[in-house]
């Protein structure tokens, strides 16, 4: 599996506790993380981690665009609900990808703990992507877009 690791500040510590007891199985698989989070499960819980961008340099839209284009299959994102953020844009967007796109998602250890303790987790399962045809979208001159279904 491919998995993405993302935790905001406030919520670092939880997502290192979860990681270093998931160790052996995490590191089973492919793993990528935004910025930090990267940085300190390299080199504090002894992971091959492929690091992205910090989350609100742009990691953030990384994630979700793997998740978009296939790359990803399940994201561990520890957000931290009482802090606003600056990208709180980035936030919601990579969550509705995760959403949209059916990618298995935990935002605390409760949900990351059923999915890693799942007999889907270790398997060949692949979540059912929804059924949506490509668009061919044009811009004409005046500036009006057009979707063409």
């Amino acid at each position: 599996m491919r998995i993405g690791l993302v935790a905001h500040d406030e919520r670092k510590g939880a997502l290192m506790e979860w990681c270093a007891f998931n160790r052996g199985t995490l590191a089973k698989h492919e793993l990528f993380a935004t910025g930090t989070t990267g940085t300190l499960l390299e080199h504090e819980i002894g992971l091959k981690v492929t690091r992205l961008l910090s989350g609100p340099r742009g990691g953030d839209q990384q994630i979700g665009a793997m998740i978009a284009t296939g790359g990803l299959d399940i994201l561990f994102f520890f957000w931290d609900p009482e802090s606003p953020q600056p990208h709180d844009p980035d936030v919601k967007a990579l969550l509705r990808l995760a959403t949209l796109w059916n990618a298995p998602t935990a935002c605390n250890t409760a949900t990351a703990d059923m999915i890693i303790s799942s007999p889907l987790f270790e398997g060949s399962y692949k979540p059912r992507k929804p059924d949506m045809p490509d668009r061919k979208v044009e811009v004409d001159r005046e500036g009006k877009v057009i979707v063409d279904e």
